[in-house]
């Protein structure tokens, strides 16, 4: 228990950093290449790129910090995991931020950032946490390609020693052939 908490808090801060990423980026975008009045669908666009950056923040701290211990090897296909939970947790956003600006016809900045910022991070983070510990982070997934490289490394170990020994066998052999 005492690891889930200390856990739950390194995932906080990770995930406090990423919002200020998520924060920063959406209302400077928006603000500017993005403003509503230039682009009819700027605000949207703006929590897309704002939380793709945020995802990459995210994904560094959580693998180097929040998991460090349940890390796997493989980052590339850790990384797409971890891409695929974060992009649901960002169709989550999107979808607060869409019902209350498209919708709902709050079009104002304060109410963009509540609906994608506030509601929309809260829900998406619960959504992340849990399938990032379920399944991206997952022990037992760790252990399992722990062992399936372990296991690799002794089999081609082995086969080298095999093949060790058939060529002191064969050097054997003509040795007492010749002689």
């Amino acid at each position: 228990m005492r690891r889930l908490i200390a856990q739950l808090a390194r995932f906080g801060i990770v995930g406090a950093v990423g919002f200020v990423v998520d924060f920063a980026v959406f209302n400077l975008l928006r603000a500017t290449v993005f403003s509503p009045d230039e682009v009819h669908s700027g605000p949207f666009w703006a929590k897309v790129v704002s939380t793709v950056v945020a995802i990459f923040v995210n994904w560094m701290g959580n693998r180097y910090w929040t998991f460090r211990h349940q890390r796997r090897s493989v980052a590339a296909k850790e990384g797409l995991e971890f891409v695929v939970v974060s992009l649901g947790g960002m169709v989550i956003s999107l979808g607060c931020l869409a019902v209350s600006h498209y919708a709902l016809g709050y079009t104002s900045a304060l109410a963009d950032n509540i609906s994608g910022n506030v509601i929309g991070l809260v829900l998406g983070t619960a959504f992340r946490f849990w399938l990032y510990k379920a399944w991206v982070y997952h022990p037992d997934r760790v252990q399992q390609e722990s062992d399936r490289v372990d296991g690799d490394v002794p089999a081609q170990q082995d086969r080298g020693a095999q093949q060790d020994r058939g060529v002191q066998q064969d050097q054997g052999a003509r040795q007492s052939h010749d002689a």
